[in-house]
């Protein structure tokens, strides 16, 4: 994964590192704040929303806020638990029977001092804050020109297409890695930075090298027509996409504009960035421990499993269907970005069971020969023929695999 990006809604129902999306903290500490924003009414699955702001906040402080307003445990019908349970799981307190057999790492904060990501350990702190987090932190230490607009720009993309998130992070890193190439090469000669923003293409073309393997279109242009949307209205709908864009792009650079790398913040290269998102993404997802804790209590023998379902019965009660919620994003895998479209693929991105981060694998489906191209596939294939190759329009192409020939001719 090159990059990726946890959606924000779901932060509010998973603790997890701000790099490789590793679960963070522990069993007690994911439940209380899953039972905390709940009783805020602000959980993702929730239709009772409040304040954006609080939403975001991934701290584990209580203080003196009213869990029994807007609560979700009242307005679906959830058998909600007490304020003193819900604080005693976040501050550790209570320790729940047999979560020692699902620990979790604990959570790194932010070296910038932003309080809104945190890490599983400081190897993942130090990866993200050198990639990208020091251009886009909140905190004091933020390498960011202006933190004010650098908060408008996250809030507009919450509220609007969190794409435009991953879409910073691109532009943070690649301006990042000019500058790291820059400096090397200043030192390789033995001179000394100027003081006039003067782009060097080449390097910044280098900086730019592991995003150049997605297959990139403007967003506007390769996101898909509505059904509810008439052919006629199709240019005013692209229009408003480009629009929130530009609205989104002028925010970023109010807050991160570098004149070095100037050619990153024009409306082409971000909506290439976004678009490339939109065409290559590969959803983010973490299977959560909470799950496998409730599993694995529901799996033990009759007797001590009623022991220990006194305790947690009247928390999964709480919880109702909420507890088995992933980690869910969008990430970049560049490889994965270069693998071509088949309706009959050899190969497919897959989650293990194993896996405790965000990381994917790609494991063949049939056997694959040495020299034969590895394929994918970006649709269902199983839809029949034109409905696959109106979905594929979308990419810009229209599919020729085995597959398709046959079923054309048929």
């Amino acid at each position: 994964m090159l990059l990726g990006s946890q959606h924000s809604t779901n932060k509010m129902d998973c603790f997890v590192c701000g790099s490789c999306f590793r679960f963070i903290g522990s069993i007690e500490l994911q439940i209380g704040r899953k039972l905390y924003f709940q009783g805020l009414g602000v959980s993702s699955s929730n239709p009772c929303h409040s304040d954006s702001s609080d939403a975001e906040d991934d701290s584990c402080f209580i203080g003196d806020a009213n869990l029994g307003e807007c609560s979700a445990s009242s307005s679906n019908g959830k058998i909600p638990v007490s304020e003193e349970v819900v604080e005693s799981l976040m501050n550790g307190q209570l320790v729940l029977p047999h979560s020692d057999k699902f620990s979790l790492p604990l959570p790194f904060p932010c070296s910038g001092g932003c309080g809104e990501e945190n890490y599983c350990s400081k190897y993942c702190a130090d990866i993200d804050w050198q990639n990208c987090h020091s251009l886009l932190c909140t905190g004091e230490k933020s390498k960011s020109s202006c933190r004010r607009a650098l908060s408008k720009f996250v809030e507009h993309a919450n509220d609007t297409n969190d794409i435009f998130i991953l879409a910073a992070k691109v532009i943070a890193m690649t301006s990042m890695r000019y500058k790291n190439l820059k400096e090397a090469r200043l030192k390789e000669v033995g001179s000394v930075a100027s003081n006039t923003a003067t782009v060097d293409l080449s390097l910044l073309l280098e900086a730019w090298k592991p995003v150049s393997m997605g297959y990139k279109r403007r967003w506007w242009e390769c996101i898909a027509l509505p059904e509810d949307v008439d052919k006629c209205d199709e240019v005013d709908f692209r229009l408003q996409f480009k629009e929130l864009a530009f609205e989104s792009l002028q925010l970023l650079k109010a807050a991160i504009f570098d004149a070095e790398c100037a050619p990153l913040f024009s409306l082409e290269i971000y909506g290439q960035i976004i678009g490339m998102f939109e065409l290559n993404n590969l959803d983010l997802v973490v299977a959560s421990p909470v799950e496998d804790y409730f599993l694995y209590v529901d799996d033990l023998p009759q007797s001590p499993r009623k022991e220990v379902e006194a305790v947690t019965r009247p928390i999964l009660e709480a919880l109702d269907d909420d507890y088995p919620i992933y980690c869910q994003g969008t990430a970049f895998f560049p490889l994965q970005s270069c693998m071509n479209h088949s309706c009959c693929p050899n190969a497919k991105a897959f989650k293990r069971e194993n896996d405790r981060d965000g990381q994917a694998t790609i494991v063949a489906i049939t056997p694959i020969r040495i020299g034969e191209q590895v394929t994918i596939s970006y649709i269902d294939e199983e839809l029949p023929y034109e409905e696959r190759q109106k979905l594929l329009a979308d990419y810009g192409f229209r599919c020729k695999c085995s597959k398709c020939m046959d079923e054309k001719v048929n």
